[in-house]
């Protein structure tokens, strides 16, 4: 196996060239320069005269602010500036995206601490000097006077005080639909549970950087080093600067990893632009790793109270669920995001004719907290899959079978529940969740596999196996929009306002392009992360780049075909309808010889000095927007086989599979990837990843020595099962997102699977399910 990718799948990587390259796993056109060391990452930007800038951070998780003592700072060799909330006093409070909740912005976080200290690692001064060493020093001169106040972890407990008039509570997110109430009181069993999720994050290889430069002779602020919302960011650093959106421009480089947590605006973003703006100076910040653990977004900390009703049968009747849902400190840029889409989202493939969530949206002096990779799906995945797993034991039920007749049919798509998520009602557009489980036991061998588990526990081993279904969403709207032009070379241009995290967006877009265009995909160049190359654009969140930018791509390329198309039909004398492309040339569709003649030379008459252009705007290009009112959701399945040493608890994975309906895969290798990156990501959150604090909120898990991430030597070799059995009719290339479904359902399935080894039904209520935990279970079996 190399990087990741199977034997099987490494056969169809096609050398860059010409042909039909949608669903084939052609090579990656990005990896030239990473693989040359020419990448370009935040920490290799540079410019000159720049300066350093080195955070102050908190060292209380929560006190009111007396004093901030500068002054020996600003003595010190090769410190410029020092600042505190003062000097930054007319910046505002940093807001969220769009969102149906109100209520929220009293809670947004100020870009230094002003009266408050409310998390350890919350930014308090900021030192700027001509030497990244120099800063760190003046910054341990800074003095911090602050008088401690009472400490709140437990989102549970009930709501304090967080300003005058204000608690800890900003909203409860509430959803419901059906007849609750009665289902319940018709119920033949009523399931409840109690379960947990730990606090986690997304630990990318590249920390998070920022390096801002001001041009006096344009007037242009420019921001490096970002990431995911370039656009957003951009508008919402020009508005709270005051400074028009075109005075300011966002250039992304190379990403070191996103998965939700990078490329948000963060309070060092707005300070690095304000001081270039002030200082006259390049200014740099790169975040150290120690900052990342306690000021980079953490994620995933809920705890749920849920029961079910339920038939004899085992069909649900009803949900009822309450969950805490830990914050942290602030309200950040997502707002509410995670807690509605666990709101929205808990159903997932199952039938469910009555539902009801409340959903505690609390504050504590914690990290703040945002989206992570499946944000509220990893968690709701992990209590539903649960819940049908306690409702299998107490019915007596093989736990596959109460998901089969709970699932919704296909032939009952699309499917719209009653429920809203991100702003847009749910409807299931397509799938047959069925039929995936059913090819997913077979790849698995999931009976003969029972068998040989049983047989091994009868020598005395402790292993065991699980499953668990999901349902993601993808494609959010409303819109994206790509430019593309082809130039008097024949090569192509693709301008998009989509972003990279490293997800292979190049050649993805490329793919289509060329699809549609009928060139090289090679000969694409996909122009990304940049506000000053495209007017809009909405980045890469939600899994949203190939259905969205995809689908634009796709209509922007039918656009320019058309064009070329009939330039050259007037040129060899033929009705466009008798043509088309191959390998960048205009030739015969009926493939008879004959006249042809290449894009290249379309192109050149199609340009600003050729006589036939006059009156018309020259250009071979087109700019097309693809717009969307509904998400399309991907579903899938993962089964896990495991075993477990008595002795000290561990989980070691034997085997993992992966199956996934995307509705139609553009390149197949990518989307392995995505799944086996993302499988890992839900391995660290499911058996090894929690950020943990003491009585008093400091933080316990600052170095990889006490926070486990899992490592190659952890990492199974993962069997991925690509479907594309329901395309999308919601986009004109059936796709759906492939970014978040190899991490959702990871840890209900272990869950299930350390239960199924334990021979203890119930036994996991919480993740990760750690060692000593085990430990403690198999104490408590035996």
């Amino acid at each position: 196996m190399m990087d990741g990718i199977t034997p099987e799948a490494a056969r169809h990587i096609l050398p860059a060239g010409p042909g039909k390259v949608v669903g084939r796993g052609v090579a990656r056109i990005e990896d030239g320069p990473l693989l040359r060391g020419e990448g370009r990452f935040a920490a290799d930007v540079n410019f000159p005269r720049q300066l350093h800038m080195r955070v102050v951070r908190a060292e209380l998780a929560h006190a009111r602010l007396l004093r901030v003592d500068a002054s020996a700072a600003r003595t010190m060799p090769g410190v410029v500036a020092v600042w505190t909330a003062e000097d930054v006093a007319e910046i505002p409070p940093i807001p969220f995206r769009a969102t149906k909740v109100r209520g929220l912005e009293p809670y947004c976080q100020p870009v230094l601490a002003r009266d408050r200290l409310r998390y350890v690692g919350e930014p308090v001064a900021v030192v700027f000097a001509d030497d990244a060493y120099r800063a760190e020093d003046a910054a341990e001169m800074v003095v911090v006077e602050a008088e401690e106040l009472p400490v709140l972890l437990d989102a549970t407990a009930p709501p304090a005080e967080f300003a005058p008039g204000l608690d800890t509570e900003p909203t409860v997110v509430r959803k419901e639909y059906g007849e609750v109430g009665a289902a319940f009181r018709a119920a033949h069993a009523v399931v409840e549970l109690e379960l947990s999720v730990g606090r986690h994050s997304g630990v990318p290889l590249e920390t998070r950087g920022a390096i801002a430069r001001y041009d006096a002779s344009s007037d242009v602020l420019e921001l490096h080093g970002t990431a995911k919302k370039q656009h957003w960011n951009r508008d919402e650093i020009a508005r709270l600067l005051g400074r028009p959106p075109n005075g300011v421009h966002l250039f992304e480089g190379h990403v070191g990893g996103g998965f939700g947590v990078r490329g948000e605006l963060y309070p060092e973003d707005l300070l690095v632009c304000a001081a270039a703006l002030r200082l006259r100076r390049p200014i740099k910040w790169i975040e150290d790793r120690r900052e990342h653990f306690v000021a980079t977004n953490h994620s995933r900390e809920q705890h749920h109270r849920i029961r079910a009703a339920v038939d004899a049968e085992g069909r649900l009747l009803a949900i009822d669920d309450a969950f805490f849902h830990d914050q942290g400190a602030y309200v950040r840029t997502h707002g509410a995001r995670v807690a509605d889409l666990a709101a929205g989202m808990l159903p997932g493939p199952y039938r469910l004719p009555a539902y009801r969530v409340a959903g505690h949206f609390r504050l504590t002096n914690k990290t703040p907290a945002a989206t992570y990779r499946a944000p509220g799906r990893f968690e709701t995945t992990f209590v539903r899959e649960r819940l049908m797993d306690a409702i299998a034991h107490r019915l007596g039920l093989d736990p596959v079978e109460v998901r089969r007749r709970n699932l919704v049919a296909a032939a009952e798509m699309p499917f719209a529940r009653p429920l809203d998520t991100l702003g847009t009602d749910i409807i299931l557009d397509s799938g047959d969740y069925e039929g995936l489980l059913d090819k997913a036991l077979a790849r698995f061998g999931w009976d003969a596999m029972q068998e040989e588990l049983a047989a091994r526990r009868a020598a005395g081993e402790c292993v065991g196996a699980g499953l668990a279904f999901f349902v993601e969403k993808s494609g959010l709207g409303p819109s994206d929009g790509v430019r593309i032009s082809i130039d008097a070379t024949g090569a192509v241009e693709l301008v998009s306002g989509a972003a990279s995290v490293g997800q292979g967006v190049e050649t993805v877009l490329a793919q289509i392009c060329a699809e549609a265009l009928g060139v090289d995909y090679a000969r694409v160049r996909v122009v990304h992360g940049r506000t000053d190359r495209i007017e809009f654009g909405n980045g890469a969140h939600a899994s949203r780049v190939t259905v969205m930018s995809g689908s634009a791509t796709w209509e922007a390329a039918l656009a320019v075909r058309e064009m070329a198309l009939e330039t050259a039909g007037t040129l060899l004398q033929l009705p466009p309808s008798e043509l088309t492309i191959a390998e960048g040339v205009v030739c015969r569709a009926d493939g008879a010889t004959g006249p042809s003649v290449t894009l290249a030379e379309v192109a050149r008459r199609m340009g600003p000095n050729a006589p036939e252009m006059r009156g018309r705007t020259p250009g071979l290009t087109a700019e097309r927007w693809f717009w969307s009112d509904h998400m399309a959701y991907p579903y899938g399945v993962h089964l896990a086989q495991l075993r477990i040493d008595r002795g000290t608890g561990a989980v070691t994975v034997e085997r993992y599979l992966v199956a996934n309906d995307i509705g139609r895969a553009i390149n197949p290798v990518l989307v392995e990837g995505q799944i086996r990156g993302g499988f890992a990501q839900g391995l660290g959150g499911a058996l090894f990843e929690e950020f943990r604090y003491d009585p008093q909120g400091q933080p316990l898990s600052t170095t990889f020595a006490d926070y486990l991430i899992p490592t190659i030597a952890e990492m199974p070799v993962v069997d991925v099962l690509i479907a594309e059995d329901a395309p999308s009719p919601l986009n004109p290339l059936g796709v759906k997102g492939a970014g978040e479904g190899g991490t959702n359902a990871v840890g209900a399935a272990f869950a299930a699977a350390v239960d199924d080894a334990l021979r203890r039904p119930g036994a996991v209520t919480s993740l990760p399910i750690l060692p000593a935990q085990v430990r403690r279970m198999l104490d408590g079996a035996a």
